[in-house]
C-alpha cells in the first residue's frame, strides 16, 4: 500500500496470483441436526412451521423437519465467503456486496452432512466513494451432501477496502448517528405486518401456474427493528461460530491454497489462531475478530460503518426465505441474485416486497418458472437489497 498526497493505492498482488485457484478452508465436523435448523429459522425470524414444528412437519409430504433453502450458508464456513475472500491486503476490512445462488432440487434434512468445493473466480479493482481504492472479489462454492447429491452452488461477492480510508471518509457517519426511535403505535404496526406475512401461507400451499400473473405482488414482510440482540442471534446461528465445530483442510496439489491465512485485518479485528487452541474465544468473531464491528459502535466506526449493522449473508437468507414461503411445499427457489445496496443498521426495520415480473414456460431449468423482483428497504424507504429470482411453482 502506498500513500502520497494525491493517491492511496491498495496492494492486491497476493490476490491476483490466486485467480482461478481452488481454495481450502474449513468443513463442519457433524451433520446438521434439528436444533441447528430451529436455531437458524429463529435467527432469521422465519416462522415457517415446516422447519421447527415437529407435529406440523410430520403431517406434510416430508414427514419430518427439513432445512430451509437459505440454511446452506450456515452449513458452510465464514458466512459462505471463504472462496471469495482470499489473499492478504494490509489494513483491509471486508463487507458483502451481494450473493448469487442456484438450488438443484434436493432438500437438506436432519442427518445430512454438507461439504463444499471452492474456487476463487474473479475480482475487480476500482475506486468508490465509500473507501477510495476498493476490491470486489467473487468465487464459487459447490455444496453436496454425504451421498454426493448436488444441493446448491453459491457465488458471493465481497468488497475489500482500506479500513482507515473508509473511517476518514465517513460516508455513513451522519445516517448512522443514532438509531431510529419507535413509538408503541409504530411497533404495533410493524408487528401486524410481520404477523400477516407469516400467516399468509403457513400451510405451505404452492401457487399454480395458471393462478399467477405478471404484476402480482407477494405479501409484504418486515424484519426488525434490528438490534444488538438480533445481530448476535443471527451470528450465533452460523454453525462455524460454535467452538470446535469445524476442521481446517487443504487442497492436494495446490500450494498455498488459502486455508486460514491472515487477510490483513487492522488491529483488533484479526483472530489468534494459535491462542484459540487453548482459548477458543480468541477466534470467536464477536468477542475477538472481524465481526465485532457488527455489534459494537466504536468498532464499527473504525471500519467506516459508524453504527452496529447486519450481515450480508443474513440479508440474502431473508430474500430466499421470503420467496420460499410464497412458493410453498411443492415449490422451490431455483435461482436468486441479490445485490446489497446498503447496511441494515441497528434500530432500522427492513421491509421486503416482491413482484412477479415474468413467467417463463420454457426456462433453462427445463420446467416453467416465474421471475420475481424483490426489494428490501428501511423505514425511510432507502433501498438495502435488490434481487431478481427464479422460482418453481405448481404446473
Amino acid at each position: 500500500m502506498s500513500d502520497t498526497p494525491n493517491t492511496i493505492e491498495m496492494d492486491i498482488s497476493d490476490v491476483v496470483k490466486r485467480l482461478g485457484q481452488k481454495v481450502g478452508g474449513a468443513q463442519l465436523w457433524e451433520p446438521v441436526n434439528k436444533t441447528d435448523i430451529r436455531r437458524w429459522v429463529m435467527a432469521m425470524d422465519y416462522v415457517n412451521p415446516i422447519h421447527w414444528d415437529q407435529r406440523f412437519a410430520e403431517q406434510t409430504k416430508f414427514g419430518d423437519l427439513i432445512c430451509p433453502q437459505s440454511m446452506i450458508v450456515a452449513l458452510d464456513y465464514g458466512h459462505g465467503n471463504n472462496q471469495a475472500c482470499v489473499g492478504h491486503i494490509e489494513g483491509q476490512h471486508m463487507i458483502f456486496g451481494g450473493e448469487e445462488w442456484w438450488w438443484y432440487g434436493t432438500h437438506v434434512r436432519p442427518g445430512d452432512r454438507i461439504q463444499q468445493e471452492r474456487i476463487f473466480t474473479g475480482y475487480k479493482y476500482t475506486q468508490t466513494k465509500f473507501a477510495g481504492p476498493t476490491l470486489f472479489q467473487w468465487g464459487d462454492a459447490i455444496h453436496t451432501n454425504q451421498r454426493g447429491d448436488l444441493i446448491a452452488k453459491s457465488c458471493p461477492t465481497v468488497i475489500r477496502y482500506l479500513a482507515k480510508e473508509a473511517e476518514a471518509r465517513g460516508m455513513y457517519a451522519e445516517s448512522a448517528a443514532s438509531p431510529a426511535k419507535w413509538t408503541n403505535a409504530q411497533l404495533l404496526e410493524v408487528e401486524k405486518v410481520r404477523r400477516d406475512w407469516f400467516l399468509s401461507n403457513r400451510e405451505g400451499r404452492t401457487p399454480h401456474w395458471d393462478e399467477v400473473s405478471v404484476g402480482d405482488k407477494l405479501p409484504r414482510r418486515v424484519i426488525g427493528p434490528h438490534s444488538i440482540a438480533s445481530f448476535t442471534t443471527e451470528y450465533r446461528a452460523f454453525i462455524f461460530n460454535i467452538w470446535g465445530s469445524f476442521y481446517w483442510y487443504g487442497i492436494d496439489g495446490v500450494e498455498d491454497c488459502w486455508v486460514n491465512q491472515d487477510m490483513g485485518w487492522i488491529e483488533g479485528f484479526s483472530f489468534d489462531e494459535e491462542g484459540a487452541m487453548v482459548d477458543p474465544r480468541l477466534r470467536d468473531g464477536l468477542y475477538v475478530g472481524p465481526s465485532r464491528g457488527h455489534i459494537d459502535d466504536s468498532r464499527a466506526s473504525e471500519i467506516g460503518m459508524h453504527r452496529a449493522y447486519g450481515y450480508g449473508a443474513t440479508m440474502a437468507a431473508w430474500n430466499t426465505d421470503y420467496l420460499a414461503m410464497w412458493a410453498g411445499h411443492n415449490g422451490m427457489v431455483r435461482h436468486a441474485k441479490s445485490e446489497f445496496r446498503g447496511p441494515a443498521f441497528e434500530g432500522d426495520v427492513t421491509y421486503i416486497e416482491g413482484e412477479v415480473v415474468a413467467k417463463l414456460e420454457k426456462s433453462e431449468w427445463g420446467f416453467p418458472i416465474v421471475q420475481i423482483a424483490v426489494r428490501m428497504a428501511n423505514q425511510e424507504g432507502k433501498t438495502v437489497v435488490t434481487s431478481l429470482n427464479e422460482v418453481q411453482i405448481g404446473y
